[in-house]
């Protein structure tokens, strides 16, 4: 993924290939974290914790579907995200690379959780646990590149 211009308001990038196949892949895992992982708090004495997790898992959901829908929108937009003769090209507004990085970050932490949120790189890889590796990695390959774009290629 190579940053090619930055206006004042839009960045472009070119992904080769199997970049672009692997920025869609790893999008359309989202949602990833699982639902239940936000607790509204672990400390004792909040007044109706039953109702207001309650209110909490409710907006949390309301927000996810939100961020699914803009998401379709984007990958669907041939202005946004096309695919090109060597790969494809990414064309963002500053504050919408700020929101495909929270939806990169909610599929990386997501899968960490769902692989037991190891401390380190899971001895082995099995069937199950591989796929959830690999889109941790991806996710963070791309927002790591993101990042960079963001604070002017440094």
């Amino acid at each position: 993924m190579k940053l090619i211009r930055t206006t004042k308001t839009r960045l472009l990038f070119h992904l080769g290939h199997w970049e672009a196949h692997l920025l869609l892949e790893v999008l359309n895992l989202y949602p990833c974290l699982p639902p239940a992982h936000h607790k509204l708090s672990k400390q004792p004495g909040v007044p109706e914790p039953e109702a207001n997790q309650q209110l909490l898992d409710e907006a949390l959901a309301e927000h996810r579907a939100e961020n699914q829908k803009h998401l379709h929108a984007l990958l669907a937009d041939r202005r946004r995200f096309a695919p090109t003769e060597k790969g494809g090209r990414l064309s963002l507004p500053p504050a919408e690379v700020e929101w495909v990085l929270q939806v990169l970050n909610d599929i990386r932490v997501g899968s960490w959780v769902l692989l037991g949120s190891p401390e380190a790189i899971p001895a082995k890889l099995n069937a199950k646990s591989a796929p959830h590796f690999r889109a941790m990695e991806i996710a963070g390959y791309f927002e790591a590149q993101l990042l960079e774009a963001l604070n002017g290629g440094a």
